[in-house]
């Protein structure tokens, strides 16, 4: 069982912030064109079983937590011993850094493309990881901070969707159901990348004044999440055609060229800038996640190993050069990602059901 100190602990509410900071980030800018290129303009239907099968799996999670009263580390032990439990809490590390590392080359990627095509990647990833450092070594109440401000400063985007509204053709959305159910439902896997990181949970859990109800918040952060990816969906099958949405890689980025201020020339720069602090929020609860997780299994320094992980993560970050590696790590982490959320805590809550049963049998 995991012990923390009351000053280190934030209330329950704060789930809502956690889930959807880390949710809402790179991605939003651009995953229209992947669920395009699978169901047309059905993807939007991708996003609302994508939304339930999420919900069904922080569920899961919580009924594997309430009952340990610890983080995953605690449960892995508890279910597989030390040494194969301590595996599979480091195969979750990994995961974590695999996913910073992810979020933070599909960022830089795009001030490349849309703002500064000449910037070195090796020096704007320290920069960005430092930051993440100084937010990480502050502890997990300054990283619930900063997950506040990830969740407001996404508000604007809303905003901005009424421009495009003027040009858009909402015949585009017909017909419904011009897929089968079986292509919606294999798109939902497309959907994954999109909604990643709501597993941190499994890290942060024991970091609640009162674990238990923070469940409603969590599920309220991931529908909020759901509820935006699916308007910025359907706004862009409006606005755009099928043909389009295909061969656009950011069209949410695109849409935005259109908006027009008096004061503001290019929102779209503005826009990729602030974006730094909406993906913020990803890079550091993957990062105190894998670096917490870390602590847990080799009994060091968090500070001491988030270095190390940071350093990792800023070397695979020099690695990815080109557009094909780049979405080629994006297709590895979705697909690690699916298989975790989908497969293995389903795996790992039908495994618990059976542990304590046997369990209760032989206490009785």
């Amino acid at each position: 069982m995991t012990t923390i100190p009351d000053r280190l602990k934030v209330s329950p509410f704060f789930s809502f912030y956690l889930v959807q900071a880390i949710q809402i980030g790179v991605g939003i800018l651009g995953f229209q064109r992947v669920l395009t290129k699978a169901v047309g303009n059905d993807a939007w239907m991708s996003f609302i079983l994508g939304g339930i099968g999420v919900h069904v799996v922080i569920w899961m999670m919580y009924q594997i937590l309430n009952k340990q009263d610890g983080d995953i580390t605690d449960v892995h032990r508890a279910f597989f011993g030390k040494w194969i439990g301590s595996a599979f809490s480091t195969l979750l590390v990994l995961y974590f850094c695999l996913l910073t590392l992810t979020i933070l080359r599909s960022y830089i990627e795009v001030v490349q493309v849309w703002m500064f095509p000449g910037i070195r990647i090796s020096l704007f990833s320290i920069v960005i990881l430092i930051i993440v450092f100084y937010i990480v070594n502050g502890g997990l109440r300054t990283v619930t901070g900063i997950a506040v401000l990830g969740v407001v400063m996404p508000g604007y985007l809303l905003f901005s969707l009424f421009y495009p509204l003027k040009y858009a053709f909402f015949e585009n959305l017909l017909p419904i159901f011009d897929h089968s159910m079986i292509d919606i439902l294999k798109s939902t896997k497309d959907v994954s990348l999109s909604v990643l990181g709501f597993e941190t949970l499994l890290f942060y859990y024991p970091f609640f004044k009162e674990p238990k109800k923070s469940q409603k918040w969590a599920h309220l952060g991931s529908e909020s999440t759901i509820f935006i990816y699916l308007l910025v969906m359907i706004v862009s099958i409006a606005y755009f055609s099928e043909e389009q949405l295909i061969r656009n890689i950011w069209a949410t980025l695109t849409m935005l060229k259109i908006v027009q201020l008096p004061f503001v020339e290019r929102i779209e720069y503005v826009a990729i800038s602030s974006w730094l602090f909406v993906i913020l929020p990803n890079l550091c609860l993957a990062m105190w996640s894998a670096s917490r997780g870390a602590k847990r299994v080799f009994k060091k320094k968090q500070r001491t190993l988030l270095v190390v992980l940071l350093l990792l993560v800023c070397a695979g970050s020099c690695v990815l050069k080109t557009r094909e590696q780049i979405e080629m790590i994006s297709d590895f982490t979705a697909e690690i990602g699916f298989y975790l959320i989908y497969g293995y805590i389903p795996f790992l809550f039908l495994f618990s059901i059976i542990f304590y049963r046997m369990k209760g049998r032989k206490s009785a």
